[in-house]
This record gives structure tokens, sequence and C-alpha cells, in this order.
């Protein structure tokens, strides 16, 4: 199995909504998403992906809560916009629109894990190790 991944960096709020220890208020982060993408076998360029495709797709799916409050933006509205759930939505998301590829199935293209870091020693993950 072969496997890339692509960050991408953000900057956004949020607000814990039940958290007593300071996060229940509005603060930021510079967020860093990294997607790991794995496939059985290579394209017909030997590649996973391009990571300029990969890109586009992580930007399609994160791209809406840069510089914006994460808990105005569907599913957050209504479910905590922890790291933790950042990660599971990304993962979710980043899955559905690599299996609208014509070529996923048959190489067994697909996202393995999708880490969300809110500082450089604070990170969240979800998906295969």
């Amino acid at each position: 199995m072969f496997t890339i991944f692509k960050d991408h960096r953000f900057a956004a709020g949020h607000f814990i909504p039940g958290h007593t220890g300071g996060c229940e208020n509005l603060h930021g982060h510079n967020y860093r998403v990294r997607v790991h993408v794995a496939a059985d076998t290579l394209d017909t360029l030997g590649m996973v992906i391009d990571f300029a495709d990969l890109k586009v797709l992580v930007e399609e799916v994160l791209g809406r809560f840069d510089h914006r409050v994460i808990n105005d933006f569907s599913p957050f509205d209504t479910t905590s916009p922890t790291a933790e759930e950042l990660a599971a939505y990304t993962y979710r998301e980043m899955a559905r629109r690599l299996a609208d590829r014509g070529d996923a199935e048959p190489r067994g293209l697909a996202v393995r894990k999708v880490e969300v870091w809110e500082s450089e020693s604070s990170c969240a993950t979800y998906g295969e190790d």
C-alpha cells in the first residue's frame, strides 16, 4: 500500500459549549490539518493522487472555516467543534470526495487518517494508524 499526506493550514475561531476551563469562550487557533490518503496501486502517472488534486479536495472541505467561527457552520452548529470532531468530519468528507473519483475503487484509493493540530503541541487524530 502507498500512502501520501497533505497539510492544510487555516486560522479560525471556535468555542466549546459546556466546557468549564475557559474554552467555552470564543478563541482562535492556527490549525494544521494533515490528510493521509492511500491506494493499493498507483495511477497511470505513478501517483496515489496528485498533490494538487488533493489540495483542491481538502480546500473544498476546510476552506469555508478560514478566518471564520467554526460553530457557525454545519455540523458544528449542533456538534462541539473540538479537534476530535473536526478530524472526524474532515475524514468523512474526504472519504466521500475520494469515493466519487472514477479511479478510486479499483485502486483502493481512500482516506486513511486525519490529524488536526490546534497548536504545535496539541493534535487529535481520526482514522487508521
